[in-house]
This record gives structure tokens, C-alpha cells and sequence, in this order.
């Protein structure tokens, strides 16, 4: 009834205060924003703060949290309600509820998760929480396994909007999470909801260009961390480099300090070379590479190969030094010489 009177109110307007954390995260304190002020804001700030109490720690075992779902489905229209939501850190509490409601008896709490979700996916802090929730796999299963078309619909709909923020780079945990199979066997039903075909085929095709994009980058991702390194096409190919040198700063860089890394424990002189090689091409291509890579020691990594035994080893840390020493306007005729090497 309270999430009626809510959402049949006469008057709405901004919330002047969004709730942020203070002394923990379900606590509430705010900052202010601009436009007319919303006569409603405390209570549904107040119901919002409830809501999330019920989903965190459910009043009834078998009620709570379908009628707080329920309402949140509702209340979450409104844009200040989605950042109230994620504010609080609320994101995260409906990622586990996808697991719960896969059989054909729960398919309303699914369908009103999945909208809850795909409303939240247009609040762009709601959707990089989502990114990291587990909700991905989750909704990939909703729309495997859901029998209502509806449910299946806005499990759809969720995913595009993931897919539509490349920034996110959820291409490969989609694959990996077996949405490109359920989509082409989705695609061979037959449908009440004609819509739902089109959206089939755009996230198929969405997922299969980004998929493509991405596939070089996990594949030389996975030959870095497995601490072998051999010279695949990846390695000396200039657009790979050129696509992909923003994500060597993913998790703090992990990817550039694995190759130092190797630079300093492995004894495969292929590696080496390799590993040399890479780092040069990362301070060739990254605007600020050379001073990362001297922060992290790779200089001087590098220079103690300079005397290595291997003439392949030492060739390709002295162009990777060079690279470190040399200013970016005098590096073409190291690059010419790299890429003839």
C-alpha cells in the first residue's frame, strides 16, 4: 500500500540529499543536489533504508523478501530511488536472490529481481556494482532457464545494457558464463513476445563483436600469467598493442608486473626475450609507460639482462632499455628495428 501511495503521488521533484555512507554502509548521510526538492524524500528514503533491512535480514522467512522485491521493482523507476539504492550499497543484495528463484514456482520473484536489475543498469554506479556482483552469471541462468517470457525479457534487457558499456569489459565473463550458447538456443523457439527474437540477435551480435575484440587480450593474458611466454603473433602485432594498452592497467597494473616479474625469476631464455619485448612495447604504446616501468623497477630489471648470455635476451632488453631512455619523438628507428627483428 505504502509503495502505491509512493508511486501515485501528485507532486515529485529531486531529492536534495542522496544517501552516501558515514559510519558504515547502511547508515546514511548526504550531500546535496540540485533541482525543486521532493515533498516525499524522507519517507521513501526511510522505506528505501527498509527495504534493503529486509533483503539483508528478512522478517519472515518465506515473505520478506518477495514483498520488499516487490516494491523496490516499483520504486525504483525514479532515478533518485536507483541512487539511494546504490548508494547504500544495495546493488550487491540482489545478485544472490538470482540464484534462489530459477524454478518455475518463484518466476514473479525472478521477473521482479531481473526488473529491479534492469532499472538500477541505467544508473551507471548501479551498473559497474553489478559488474562485480556475481549478478552476471545469475541473470545468464534466468534467461537459460526461465520459462516466462516476461522473465526472460528482462533478464535480456539487464544483460544488453552490461554489454552496451564496453568500459566494463564483461564480454569474455559472458562467454565464459555460457551466454552465447543459451542465446542460440534461445534463438530456435518460437515466441509469443515478437520482440524478444531482436533482442535475442542484438545481444548475440553484441557479444560476438566484443568477444572477438576481446578474445587476443585473454588469450595473451593467460600465456602472461602462465609464466611461459613464446612469440605469438600477439607479441609483434602493432594493433593488438595499440587496442589493448589501456588494459595493462586493469587490477593495478597486475599484467606489466607479472612480465617484470619474470624478468627477474624465470630461466627460459625465450621468456626473456619475450618478457623484454613486452615491456618495451608497453612503454612504447602507454603515454606514461616509461615512468611506470621505472617506478616498478623494470629499468633495472632490464639492464641486468643487458649482459645476459642469450643474444636474443640481451637484444631485446638493450631496444627495451633504449625505449625506457629515449624520448617518444627518437623512437621510430627503435620501432622499425623491433619490428624487423
Amino acid at each position: 500500500l505504502l509503495t502505491q501511495v509512493i508511486q501515485t503521488r501528485p507532486q515529485k521533484g529531486a531529492f536534495v540529499h542522496l544517501a552516501t555512507s558515514s559510519s558504515s554502509s547502511q547508515s546514511s548521510s548526504y550531500s546535496s543536489v540540485s533541482g525543486p526538492a521532493d515533498p516525499a524524500e524522507q519517507p521513501i528514503t526511510s522505506f528505501l533504508d527498509w527495504l534493503s533491512g529486509q533483503l539483508r535480514r528478512p522478517s519472515s522467512p518465506t515473505k520478506a523478501v518477495p514483498t520488499a522485491v516487490s516494491a523496490l521493482a516499483v520504486l525504483l523507476r525514479e532515478k533518485p530511488a536507483r541512487a539511494l539504492f546504490t548508494q547504500a550499497g544495495c546493488v550487491q543484495l540482489l545478485a544472490p536472490l538470482l540464484r534462489s528463484c530459477t524454478g518455475p514456482t518463484s518466476s514473479q520473484l525472478a521477473y521482479e529481481v531481473c526488473l529491479c536489475l534492469w532499472q538500477l543498469s541505467y544508473h551507471k554506479p548501479a551498473l559497474q556494482a553489478m559488474a562485480t556482483s556475481g549478478a552476471v552469471k545469475g541473470l545468464v541462468d534466468v534467461v537459460k532457464t526461465a520459462q516466462k517470457e516476461k522473465v526472460v525479457r528482462v533478464a535480456l534487457l539487464c544483460l544488453r545494457s552490461l554489454l552496451a558499456d564496453p568500459d566494463l569489459g564483461l564480454a569474455s565473463d559472458l562467454v565464459e558464463a555460457g551466454l552465447q550458447k543459451v542465446v542460440t538456443t534461445r534463438l530456435l523457439q518460437t515466441w509469443g513476445d515478437e520482440d524478444l527474437p531482436e533482442i535475442l540477435t542484438n545481444v548475440a551480435d553484441t557479444l560476438r563483436e566484443q568477444a572477438v575484440t576481446l578474445s587476443s587480450w585473454d588469450k595473451y593474458r593467460k600465456e602472461v600469467l602462465s609464466g611461459s611466454l613464446d612469440w605469438s603473433p600477439m607479441h609483434t602485432s602493432e594493433p593488438f598493442w595499440r587496442s589493448n594498452i589501456d588494459k595493462f592497467e586493469e587490477k593495478d597494473f597486475q599484467i606489466l608486473r607479472v612480465l617484470l616479474k619474470l624478468l627477474e625469476s624465470s630461466r627460459e631464455t625465450r621468456t626473456l626475450a619475450v618478457a623484454c619485448h613486452d615491456v618495451g612495447k608497453f612503454v612504447e604504446f602507454h603515454p606514461h609507460g616509461r615512468y611506470i616501468v621505472s617506478d616498478l623497477r623494470g629499468k633495472e630489471l632490464l639492464m641486468r639482462h643487458l649482459g645476459h648470455p642469450d643474444p636474443e635476451v640481451q637484444k631485446r632488453a638493450l631496444l627495451a632499455v633504449q625505449k625506457i631512455m629515449l624520448p617518444g619523438s627518437k623512437l621510430g628507428f627503435l620501432q622499425a628495428a623491433s619490428s624487423g627483428a
